[in-house]
């Protein structure tokens, strides 16, 4: 016995065996309509839900299988139990093909009863199961998205208020005198700015696991660029990058790395203010190199550290997280040439490299 009522709809243009289907079915606790014609059937479809339909091959003017062709076009088509006098299995074949989702071979006598009502059970409950699982998955679909909305709207936060943290360092930087406090707020704001732009990029990516590191030191390079103008520095900065996806985290890495490696170039390469100032992301199947390189006073990483060394430090340590070291080329004396190795296994998603 069914649940719950179960609404059956019987296509079949033998009337004396629809009757029969109609009483063996009641009797089991199923609501059953009957007509003579899928066109009937389809009527009746449009005017009242149905749980299963139950279709017979032979309906004299179409076949079954036509019928079950043109039930498959319609949204949310219920469960099909097909219905057949021939034995031929063949038939059985090409009506499961075409979507039913049992059959049964007419009989005489109580075997019909015994079979149609199996097949029925079996259609209720799977289309039971059916259902749940599209709905389960459906609740999952709904709940992961608002997840990445709300993780979007987060980053998107972060981004904003990173922002405004940084202007506020600027606001104080044009405020105070001294130039050594003017150097250190801007190299602040700096390491602000790689950050945010980095929660930038996270709200506007697909997959907020991984980021397009080149389009992020595009865009922290860039702002580089742009507070260029108006201030004292006048370097060019030059930047070429091979696409790479790497995790979130890491970037956070790499990007504050190119922020100190570009202050020191800007402040330190070229005392007289002119000259030019080459980053560059290359990629291959075991590592991707950072260079920061310029054709300035040089420095090979040996000498003194000028200012307070704290970016040097956070260098250091960012390197250190990445599993690498930071090395300085041999340039034969002119300029400066900063290389830093990314092994993949440190940097790369789990699904591989490739953007």
């Amino acid at each position: 016995m069914p649940e719950r009522v179960i609404h059956v709809l019987y296509i079949d243009d033998d009337d004396a065996l629809g009757r029969l289907v109609q009483r063996i079915l009641s009797r089991r606790g199923y609501a059953v309509t009957h007509v003579a014609s899928a066109q009937d059937g389809f009527a009746r479809l449009d005017g009242q839900p149905f749980d299963v339909i139950v279709l017979d091959h032979d309906l004299g003017t179409t076949s079954g299988l036509e019928v079950l062709a043109a039930l498959a076009q319609r949204d949310h088509m219920p469960a099909v139990v097909y219905v057949t006098a021939s034995a031929e299995l063949s038939i059985a074949v090409e009506a499961l093909k075409a979507g039913a989702m049992d059959y049964v071979v007419k009989t005489v006598g109580e075997d019909l009863d015994v079979l149609l009502t199996a097949a029925l059970e079996h259609a209720v409950a799977k289309t039971r199961l059916t259902r749940a699982r599209e709905a389960a998955e459906q609740e999952v679909r709904a709940a992961r998205d608002k997840a990445v909305a709300l993780l979007a709207e987060v980053n998107h936060r972060v981004a904003n208020s990173l922002a405004l943290v940084g202007s506020l360092v600027r606001m104080q930087a044009n405020a105070v005198q001294d130039p050594a406090a003017k150097a250190a707020l801007a190299e602040t704001q700096a390491r602000i700015t790689a950050i945010g732009n980095l929660h930038r990029s996270l709200y506007t990516s697909d997959d907020v696991r991984v980021v397009d590191l080149a389009g992020y030191l595009t865009t922290l390079v860039g702002e580089f660029g742009r507070s260029l103008s108006g201030s004292e520095l006048t370097p060019t900065i030059r930047f070429e990058a091979m696409p790479l996806l790497v995790k979130t985290d890491r970037a956070i890495s790499i990007g504050l790395i190119t922020t100190e490696l570009l202050t020191n170039a800007l402040k330190y390469a070229y005392p007289e203010g002119s000259g030019e100032v080459r980053v560059s992301l290359s990629v291959t199947e075991t590592e991707a190199v950072l260079t920061v390189a310029d054709d300035g006073i040089g420095w090979s990483g040996q000498g003194q550290i000028a200012g307070t060394g704290l970016g040097s430090k956070i260098v250091r340590a960012m390197a250190n997280s990445l599993a690498t070291e930071l090395r300085y080329e041999d340039t034969g004396g002119r300029g400066t040439r900063a290389v830093l190795p990314l092994p993949m296994q440190a940097i790369a998603p789990e699904d591989g490299p490739s953007p």
